[in-house]
């Protein structure tokens, strides 16, 4: 219903692509092209017609980049992306490399020797920009912004922009009204002396406006720009083609509607008049700070605004997430207890078991959309971190290997995220120890306490230390933040060695350490946790903050080495699993009801 599985990436067409690119910036007299995984919001999440580096390269993960030269092509990922992009892109004509061993600047500035290097303004950031000159200012070479991308011109079935319909959110799912959350963000303008903030990222629009929209898969964004001012007054800039007469009427209480070729004449009349603008340079295009300059804007940077209060859910929306993932673990242990009879049979594709699980949470009735493609992997599927399953890599479950099933569903009071890992038969001693250390740390961090001002970088490393300890990591960071029926990847919280900003009750995040046997098998736990104020320790000076388990899924016992576990970990992962199956055990059938009770005994 909601994920497709073709493939219509197709690295043998690199070549190609690349020669006809190569022709056209050579002509235009440019030494080479960046082409970003961006569209002009700098999101994760992009329409069709955005989606330029898998066309140019056949790599379909959600962040990277290439680099085209005259002589030399590179395509960079992060380390979720390692094995995929090898198997995606042609080899023969670019060079894969890691963003953190060989960064696209480093690359560049052993690579390009003078010249013009041509870049699309509205798909950098600010902060990418000046990050890219510092790198070529030693090599001689200039950073040209094009007025086109060049891509767009030999692209020839480039679909159009999206136009899907824009609804309110209501009110009793938002828990706020967006008059209030205006206001909020006014008078924090006024607090920074900022005349007006310009918002560029569409979750932080729908979470301001209390609107959703279709234009993107599985994350109901609104593709839009918005201006906020200090005085109370704010304008968006969308297609009016999205607005029916409900959401106009939403709309027009708050804010002015303008069509998109407005947002330039806009940005320069705030220029004219000398106002101070504020812009995230972490994340507005490069195209709109020019625009801002060049019109007299004084321009000031900070965080987008909308960003801190949208992570902070308020007591309705962490309401609405527990609602929404007791509902989603009915359907997940449906789907548990269905895997486990069908798949011993070996005839259970990855495919099939996707379609089956998003065919549980269609049944919950309620289900709006998944929230990002299903990752179902098999063996050495399960290796590849954000592996997507296509008609042609498709293979079944088969005897004594490990199933990753990572997966997620959109509903109107919540957004679901979460992986187990289902062993297939009987799993080997080595699979039952890195599990088991997986398991100590999604459990040491779920039973974390930490004081106000804590930050997910200080919290890392204890989903690693049991890895650690046998020699062992992830590539990946432990947990993301999570919206309120928004994107499944929000910041600005996050649990990896770079997530610097301070945990606040009400933030969810992830909790996912995991391990990758290369051309083997994956292991992932990920549970949902949202941050909440903790009981005050006996003999404590200090309030200390805590995380409450939202997911509701049972954990593979047969994948658990007890041997591993500490007394507290026992005593952690039997009291979860007595409330998964008090709270689902309620709403499901005799015969899965039963499975339940023999997959939450303890341990």
């Amino acid at each position: 219903m909601f994920q497709t599985y073709d493939d219509t990436a197709d690295p043998t067409l690199g070549a190609a692509r690349v020669a006809r690119l190569r022709a056209l910036f050579k002509e235009e007299g440019y030494a080479g092209f960046l082409i970003p995984r961006a569209d002009e919001h700098q999101g994760e999440y992009v329409p069709p017609r955005a989606e330029r580096l898998k066309w140019l390269t056949g790599f379909s993960g959600s962040a990277g980049l290439a680099a085209v030269l005259l002589d030399k092509a590179a395509v960079f990922v992060d380390g979720r992306y390692t094995l995929q992009v090898r198997t995606q892109v042609d080899t023969d004509v670019f060079e894969t490399c890691h963003l953190i061993d060989m960064p696209p600047q480093v690359w560049l500035a052993k690579h390009l020797k003078g010249g013009k290097l041509a870049y699309d303004p509205w798909l950098h950031t600010v902060d990418g920009v000046k990050r890219l000159k510092t790198a070529l200012a030693e090599t001689g070479a200039e950073l040209v912004a094009v007025p086109q991308n060049l891509i767009d011109g030999i692209w020839e079935d480039q679909p159009e922009p999206p136009a899907a319909p824009v609804t309110p959110h209501e009110d009793s799912y938002a828990g706020e009204e967006a008059q209030t959350k205006l206001e909020r963000i006014s008078t924090a303008l006024k607090e920074r002396k900022v005349d007006a903030a310009v918002l560029t990222m569409p979750d932080s629009i729908a979470w301001l406006f209390n609107i959703r929209g279709h234009d993107v898969s599985h994350t109901p964004l609104p593709l839009s720009f918005a201006i906020v001012k200090a005085d109370g007054t704010a304008d968006i800039f969308i297609d009016e083609r999205k607005l029916g007469p409900e959401t106009r009427n939403h709309l027009g209480n708050i804010v002015a509607v303008h069509a998109p070729e407005a947002f330039g004449v806009n940005l320069g009349e705030l220029g004219e008049n000398g106002a101070a603008v504020q812009i995230d340079p972490a994340s507005c295009a490069d195209w709109i700070n020019a625009k801002l300059l060049a019109s007299g804007a004084n321009v000031t940077h900070g965080a987008d605004p909308c960003e801190l209060p949208k992570a902070c859910k308020n007591a309705r929306e962490v309401d609405g997430a527990r609602k929404a993932h007791e509902r989603d673990g009915v359907a997940l242990v449906r789907f548990l207890a269905w895997l486990d009879e069908n798949a011993p049979s070996g005839k259970v594709t990855e495919i099939e078991a996707a379609k089956q699980l998003e065919a549980f949470r269609t049944d919950t009735g309620l289900l709006k959309d998944i929230s990002f493609d299903t990752i179902s992997g098999a063996g050495p599927n399960g290796a590849i971190v954000h592996y997507r399953v296509t008609e042609k890599t498709d293979r079944a479950l088969g005897p004594g290997e490990l199933y990753l099933v990572d997966s997620g569903a959109q509903y109107l009071d919540g957004t679901t995220d979460v992986t187990r890992t289902i062993a297939i038969g009987k799993p080997s001693a080595e699979m039952k120890d890195r599990f088991t250390r997986v398991l100590k740390g999604h459990i040491a961090l779920s039973m974390a306490r930490f004081p106000e001002g804590t930050a997910g970088a200080q919290l890392d490393a204890l989903a690693r230390m049991a890895l650690w300890q046998a020699g062992l990591d992830f590539d990946h960071g432990t947990g993301h933040g999570v919206g309120s029926y928004l994107s499944v990847h929000e910041g600005p919280q996050r649990i990896s060695k770079a997530g610097h900003e301070p945990l606040r009750p009400g933030m969810i995040v992830s909790n996912e350490p995991g391990y990758y046997k290369t051309d083997a098998y994956g292991i992932r736990i990920e549970n949902l946790q949202v941050v909440t104020a903790a009981a005050m320790i006996d003999g404590g000076e200090r309030p200390m903050l805590g995380f409450e388990t939202l997911t509701l899924a049972p954990i593979d016992r047969r994948l658990i080495d007890a041997s591993l576990l500490t007394a507290d970990e026992k005593a952690w992962l039997n009291a979860y699993h007595a409330r998964v199956a008090k709270v689902v055990g309620t709403a499901i059938d005799e015969k899965t009801r039963a499975w339940l009770a023999e997959a939450t005994r303890p341990v």
